[in-house]
């Protein structure tokens, strides 16, 4: 038996589909390419080139191979540009997972990881955000996860799918020398890219009431989180209970001047950052608790920021 990854050849999903394959686990990857990169799903793992908002496609994949579960990575994942994208970002967020269920309850598979967002939250009242803060997205992408989530609820429900969601914030680094952050709206590669190209990086506002002056957010390591997606599908293979959701927080978090400093010294490029005014609506701090997902999927914080760094910059400058 074997996991579908949807989404495996995405910078997230690639390093969930090698988690599960150095734990002895059998995986089938599905991606459109529209963001992933086939270079990095390793020969001799089934990939299919497709979409899943291709019923019978994925018809397919369920008939051909033995599929136990399902870690759903797959999505259009640019919360800023989804507000001038609506219908793009509906139609592969919501209508996709639609898709993909119904085709898994057809084929009678009824295990599901699903990678949700901390965007469900928007911005919350509290410096401390937990699985019961209420849920309120400020973009059609926070809203398009947060209906994912309810699709799995709802299904859970009518068919007895099992199922548990993980939200987090910012996920960077990188646990492979061939696997990199590709995003043009991601913090980590934003910043690489100017300092290749001789460019001051830049923070939005010094003058939050945080230790530094600037805002405070959780990173997280890509390794760290595709670990937990793993400890989630052995939880659902075993029958074991999951919560709906879980929080993959560092619960601490660190500040964008903090970020920069390990910027400057993990590429070995010293610069001061450009300061520029605040963006409209940035909270001082939204950090996550991950006190549920440490009981339960094993989740904590093995690496450093430093160490984030580092194996960023390592796999950025041998791309």
């Amino acid at each position: 038996m074997a996991w579908l990854v949807t989404g495996g050849a995405g910078y997230i999903g690639s390093h969930v589909v090698r988690a599960f394959i150095e734990q002895g686990i059998d995986v089938v990857v599905i991606d459109d390419l529209s963001s992933g990169h086939r270079a990095f799903v390793d020969e001799g793992v089934p990939f299919i080139n497709g979409s899943i908002l291709d019923a019978d496609l994925l018809r397919e994949i369920f008939e051909d191979h033995a599929i136990s579960g399902v870690v759903h990575v797959a999505g259009y994942k640019y919360a800023g540009v989804s507000v001038t994208r609506p219908l793009h970002t509906y139609e592969q967020n919501v209508t996709g997972t639609q898709v993909l269920l119904g085709a898994m309850s057809d084929a009678g598979v009824d295990r599901v990881v699903f990678s949700s967002s901390a965007a469900v939250y928007g911005t919350p009242d509290t410096d401390l955000v937990t699985e019961s803060t209420p849920k309120s997205p400020e973009s059609p992408y926070g809203e398009s996860k947060l209906i994912g989530e309810w699709l799995l609820r709802d299904q859970g429900v009518a068919a007895g799918l099992a199922h548990t969601s993980l939200r987090y914030f910012n996920v960077v680094g990188s646990g492979y020398p061939d696997l990199f952050d590709t995003s043009p709206h991601n913090l980590f590669p934003l910043v690489f890219d100017a300092l290749l190209d001789g460019r001051v990086p830049r923070i939005n506002g010094d003058d939050y009431d945080t230790p530094d002056g600037t805002c405070v957010r959780d990173y997280i390591h890509v390794s760290d989180l595709a670990l937990s997606h793993v400890a989630a599908a052995h939880r659902l293979d075993a029958g074991e209970p999951v919560e709906p959701a879980y929080n993959l927080g560092s619960g601490d978090g660190a500040s964008v001047g903090q970020i920069m400093t390990a910027m400057a010294e993990g590429t070995g490029i010293p610069f001061e950052p450009e300061i520029a005014p605040r963006r409209p609506g940035d909270p001082a701090r939204i950090v996550a608790s991950g006190e549920l997902a440490a009981r339960d999927l094993d989740w904590r914080m093995r690496h450093t920021l430093d160490e984030m760094v580092r194996s960023a910059w390592a796999a950025r400058r041998g791309a």
